[in-house]
């Protein structure tokens, strides 16, 4: 089987992190997949979570226990930060907006990442940063 790519967008914060736990905090009280009452970390410390994440995933942002840096290269299921150099592969400017990253993605001068993989960025318009994209392949 192959994983199913899935992309989001969600509104800028400063703290990417935060912003990341954030995202996840609302997907999951959106729809908490039959894990009823568990925070995020409750969650990625039980094995049937796990097994429910790498068995088939959400298509979601719940999908990954942290982020991690674009130069970070240790493999597991992380959502990572494009590097600069990344971006600029696609968005020569360094300041894409929605309509280039959905273009891209399209276009496949922006691929998706591996199974069980993430990635995300900033989204400008205007010069300013007002979303975070995040896109990705669950394991399954």
């Amino acid at each position: 089987m192959g994983g199913n790519a899935w992309r989001d967008t969600r509104p800028y914060q400063r703290d990417l992190e935060a912003a990341f736990r954030q995202a996840q905090e609302e997907e999951l009280a959106r729809d908490n997949h039959g894990f009823e009452g568990r925070s995020l970390e409750e969650l990625w410390r039980d094995p049937d979570w796990q097994e429910y994440i790498l068995t088939g995933g959400t298509g979601t942002v719940l999908d990954f226990p942290c982020m991690i840096e674009g130069t970070d290269t240790d493999n597991g299921p992380f959502m990572r930060l494009l590097t600069d150099d990344e971006v600029r592969a696609w968005a020569p400017h360094g300041r894409p907006t929605y309509a280039e990253w959905d273009a891209a993605l399209h276009s496949e001068r922006l691929g998706f990442p591996g199974r069980a993989e993430g990635n995300c960025t900033v989204l400008y318009r205007d010069g300013r940063p007002v979303q975070i994209a995040y896109w990705g392949v669950t394991a399954d």
